[in-house]
Parts: structure tokens; C-alpha cells; sequence
């Protein structure tokens, strides 16, 4: 699987490990070139460090920075704008110049909802549609390197009969009528990922983001499920597919 490439694009240090780190430790295994680009947290920061080590731990190469402000946390990128606030066409520009750069086949990112609601995610994912088009095009962004077309865009996402399993051995009941949960219709879910194997590698990467350990997140709501639950989300993932951009098929699986 040498020549098979995956890209994955998030928002912050940890969600390549929260939401792709068992896809992208199980295709780095298999021999496939893999990466990710982060839309946040400038070079220097604590967390650019935790990015750094994460990577290391997936097999996923070195960080790959936009630099923007997060968009709740001006510390992220001192002097930067936020994420939310930068021109479009100049995301665009940086993010096509790094698909051009890894020529992968298939793209990750968020579904549309950005997993669970952060607007730093659901630009991510709005950036990203746009910059997978983008950079099939010749006449567009000729400085950021020779046009590449992804051959199939995928979307990190969650089905909602899992969350609503979920939240009921967290809270023991179901959601309340007109809650905004995470996820899609099981109908939805155009690919399933086994990465059990590959789960201890996930939850280390995980780890590696010491500051959001600390805080709590992710952490705190996975090690608050009972085993079963925990083992399912770690061991799992889950994409729309919703974007089959041309080449031959490709699925992942």
C-alpha cells in the first residue's frame, strides 16, 4: 500500500487521535503514506509539542500547521487571527497546497455538524469540501504546487443509535426531546473501520496531549463509560462518505 496516500484535516492538536487515530495507525501499518493538517495552534505552543508526539505515535508524520487561532483561545496562535475569522480563499490556498504536497487518494475530515457542534470543526469541514474541489483545478492556486484530485472524501461522524446507546449509560435515559447530538442516521454510515488492534495505539496518542488530559474532554467522558462502551468507541470508526471526486473506486476498510 506504498503508494496509497490519506489525509486527514482537523481543527485542533488531539482530534487526529480522538476521531481518525486508529485509521490512521491501522493505514500507516499497512504501508500507506499518511498525514494530517491542523488548522490551529501555531508552531511553539505546548500543544504543537502534544501534536508532535501524538503524530509520532500514528505513524502520521510531522505536524503540518496552519497556525490559526483557535477559535476560543487566543493563546493558540499569539498575533494570528482565528480560524473563523481568516479570508476564505486564503485557507483555501494553504490547505490545497498541502493536498497538492501529499497527492493523497483519500481525504478525512469532519461531517457537517463537525462531529459535535465546535464552529472550528464545522469550518474545517465546510474548508476542506472547498479545498478538495480546489485542487483537481490548474487554473486554480497555480503557486501551491500541481493540481491533485483525492479520489474519495470522507467524513469522521458518529451513527446515532451509538450516542443515544452511549448517553444512556452515562446519564441512564434517553436524550432530551429537541437535544442536538452528535452523529447521523445509521443509514448514513458509509464505512466502518475495525481498529481494535490498533486501539492502545489510539488511546497513547490520546495521551500524548498532556494539557487536554489534564483538562479532562474527551478523556473525561471516554473513562467515564463502562468498558464495553469505551472498548466500542476506541475500537471503532465511523465516515460518511460524501464525495467521490474521480480515479478508480476507492473504499476504506
Amino acid at each position: 500500500m506504498a503508494d496509497f496516500g490519506l489525509l486527514c484535516v482537523h481543527a485542533h492538536p488531539d482530534d487526529e487521535a480522538v476521531w481518525t487515530g486508529g485509521t490512521l495507525a491501522r493505514y500507516a501499518d499497512e504501508g500507506a503514506r499518511t498525514a494530517v493538517v491542523t488548522c490551529t495552534w501555531a508552531e511553539g505552543t505546548v500543544r504543537a509539542g502534544e501534536l508532535e508526539r501524538s503524530l509520532a505515535v500514528l505513524g502520521a508524520g510531522e505536524p503540518r500547521l496552519l497556525g490559526y487561532a483557535d477559535a476560543r483561545k487566543p493563546e493558540s496562535a499569539p498575533g494570528r487571527p482565528r480560524f473563523l475569522d481568516v479570508p476564505l480563499e486564503e485557507a483555501i490556498g494553504r490547505l490545497v497546497a498541502h493536498i497538492r504536497d501529499v497527492r493523497p487518494d483519500v481525504v478525512l475530515t469532519y461531517d457537517g455538524y463537525g462531529s459535535y457542534g465546535h464552529p472550528d470543526h464545522v469550518h474545517a469541514h465546510r474548508l476542506t469540501l472547498a479545498a478538495v474541489e480546489a485542487a483537481g483545478y490548474d487554473q486554480l492556486y497555480p503557486e501551491a504546487g500541481e493540481p491533485w484530485r483525492p479520489r474519495a472524501l470522507y467524513l469522521a461522524t458518529i451513527p446515532r443509535s451509538v450516542v443515544v446507546s452511549h448517553w444512556r449509560a452515562v446519564f441512564g435515559d434517553d436524550p432530551p426531546a429537541g437535544q442536538a447530538l452528535p452523529g447521523v442516521p445509521d443509514d448514513q454510515i458509509g464505512a466502518r473501520l475495525d481498529v481494535a488492534a490498533w486501539a492502545e495505539r489510539k488511546w497513547a496518542a490520546m495521551h500524548a496531549h498532556e494539557s487536554e488530559v489534564g483538562r479532562g474532554a474527551s478523556m473525561t467522558l471516554l473513562t467515564s463509560l463502562p468498558e464495553p462502551a469505551r472498548a466500542q468507541l476506541l475500537g471503532n470508526e465511523w465516515y460518511r462518505r460524501v464525495s467521490y471526486t474521480g480515479g478508480a473506486e476507492v473504499a476504506l476498510g
